[in-house]
């Protein structure tokens, strides 16, 4: 027997219908790969880094983003759909990386470009004018909600604040008007106080205030701020 049939039988379709080189399916490969990477490029650069300012978020989504697709594209003839749809999710949905675990809109924004991805990727048979309806559907809600409705940002800071005797209810203004002054924070929309030291005659407190530049407070959300028991003298 010739050892080349043996490798390699008559009548296999992978080579003799297809062809390794084929590119027959390139233009729907591009068209998909260019709608997704438009959709994504909308989400992250327009919407979520014109409010958060991170550039790191910004890098990620984009790899994850683009990876995902090309990942579920290519798969898309093994027989693993939703099966292999609903993997990625619980894949990415419980990334916590190992210096800080991810903000609550950060986790949002990587499950929507994963989504979006998935979607682009694994509708072989969907029209196009569906598929265009979907991804336009996500960025209109994406936009409602980041740009319209969540317009007045409110941010929070964490502090340490030596004044205990103006932490009870009956002097709840004078505290509030000591905190505009010495934090130079002028709209402080509410007060959350938390352990109070005794000992040492401090409280820690979050003040809550409406952020007109949108930013996020990465000391605050970081933990700079420790405890007071782990405090220096």
């Amino acid at each position: 027997m010739n050892m080349i049939q043996m490798v390699m039988p008559e009548g296999n379709p992978a080579v003799t219908d297809t062809g390794m080189f084929s590119l027959t399916g390139m233009p729907e490969l591009l068209l998909r790969f260019g709608i997704n990477l438009v959709v994504i490029f909308l989400l992250v650069r327009w919407l979520y880094y014109t409010s958060s300012r991170r550039k790191d978020y910004l890098f990620t989504y984009t790899l994850i983003s683009s990876v995902v697709f090309l990942l579920c594209y290519l798969l898309e003839s093994v027989s693993l759909q939703i099966g292999f749809a609903l993997g990625l999710f619980a894949i990415f949905g419980i990334i916590r990386y190992r210096t800080n675990p991810m903000p609550i809109k950060e986790m949002t924004y990587l499950f929507l470009v994963i989504g979006v991805s998935v979607i682009n990727a694994l509708t072989s048979g969907t029209s196009l004018p569906e598929i265009l309806f979907a991804n336009i559907a996500v960025i209109l809600i994406t936009f409602g909600l980041e740009k319209v409705w969540l317009l007045r940002h409110i941010s929070s800071k964490a502090i340490i604040y030596e004044k205990i005797n103006l932490i009870v209810p009956e002097k709840y203004d004078e505290m509030i008007a000591d905190l505009k002054q010495r934090t130079g924070i002028k709209d402080i929309k509410k007060v959350e106080i938390g352990a109070i030291n005794f000992l040492k005659d401090t409280c820690r407190m979050i003040i809550y205030y409406e952020d007109k530049g949108r930013s996020v407070n990465l000391a605050d959300q970081n933990g700079f701020i420790k405890p007071d028991d782990n405090d220096d003298d």
